[in-house]
Formats: structure tokens, sequence, C-alpha cells
């Protein structure tokens, strides 16, 4: 198997977990990564510009009918989903919260997950509620992978917890090791 797309939900505790795991990613990195992180509604995301400064690779904020370029981080925007449509564009949607929240990591994993079948990792990192569990566990049954911050090591360990329930098959790490995962999982 060899991944086409990496996508990424986190919640509360999420800068801190993606500042280890995002400037990792070296300067080569050949595919985009997807991030979901639970922001409040009618709040700038900072994001984008707190991670361009840190990362060795293009950060942006995605925007609707955006082709994904190799290498490149895209974070949602603020109080919209964010979806991949087939052919690997993105899309923006103001559908109502799912899991309480907009955006929600499960539209993204879900629709990463038909986009991409296995050639797909799924990460969820630390967080407060249940939120890209199901997302992860479809992920899994098309065939790709799944990645769970060691809930030991989580700021916030309830939505590790919920992802490792959901989608056994995943393997549960600490941050400093999913960089390597992942350029394992490339490599094949």
């Amino acid at each position: 198997m060899s991944l086409q797309a990496v996508v990424i939900g986190a919640s509360a505790g999420g800068v801190q977990a993606l500042s280890q795991v995002l400037p990792a990613l070296p300067v080569d990195f050949p595919i985009p990564v997807i991030v979901v992180v639970h922001i409040p509604p009618r709040r700038d995301n900072a994001l984008v510009d707190l991670f361009a400064d840190k990362c060795r690779i293009p950060v942006k904020e995605a925007e609707d009918k955006e082709p994904l370029e190799p290498g490149t981080i895209y974070f949602a925007p603020s109080d919209y989903h964010l979806l991949v449509e087939a052919g690997g564009s993105l899309a923006l949607s103001s559908d109502e919260p799912v899991n309480h929240s907009r955006p929600a990591i499960d539209v993204l994993f879900e629709s990463a997950a038909d986009a991409f079948g296995s050639e797909l990792a799924g990460i969820v990192l630390t967080g407060a509620n249940s939120d890209g569990a199901a997302g992860l566990r479809a992920i899994c049954a098309a065939g790709g992978k799944g990645i769970v911050q060691d809930p030991a090591s989580a700021e916030v360990a309830t939505m590790p917890h919920a992802a490792l329930a959901a989608a056994p098959g995943s393997q549960a790490m600490r941050l400093e090791d999913i960089h390597p995962a992942l350029e394992a999982m490339i490599a094949l």
C-alpha cells in the first residue's frame, strides 16, 4: 500500500500535539496532509500562521474546489466542514455541526476514505469528545491505515480512546513515532 494522502483530526490539546507532528514532516514530503482542528465559530484561524513558521512544507487554509497538491498541509477553515471529493479536490460545507463541531473530523475522514480508499492514513490526536472515531473506522474499513495518539500521552484522552474502540485495527503511538510511521507507509 502506498499512501496518497494523510488526514489528521485534533481537538483539546491539538495545537501542542500538531506542533510535534507537522514540523517533523520533511521538505520533500510527497503527499497532502489535511487537518481538522476544532475551532470555535467566528474565530480567526490562526493555525495557518502558527504552523507556516514551524513547518518545512507549505501550510494553507483549505479553499472550496481547490485541488490537493503534494507536500502541502491544508487546515479546515473555522465554521466549515472540510471534505475531499472524488478526484482529489477539497470542498467546504456549512451543513449542520456533526458531533457538536463544524468543522468535524468525521466529515473529513469519511469523505477522504471514499476518495482515497486504501491509499489513506487517518490520524486521531488528543481531544475531549468522540469526533474522529467513526471516521477512522471508515478509513480502516476502506483498507486505509489508522493511527491514534497513545492515550497515555494525550492531553485529553477521550478522542484517542474512542478512536481505538471504534477502529481496533489502528495503531496507538507516541507523537514522535507518527512521522516515521508515515514515511514507512509511503515507502511501501
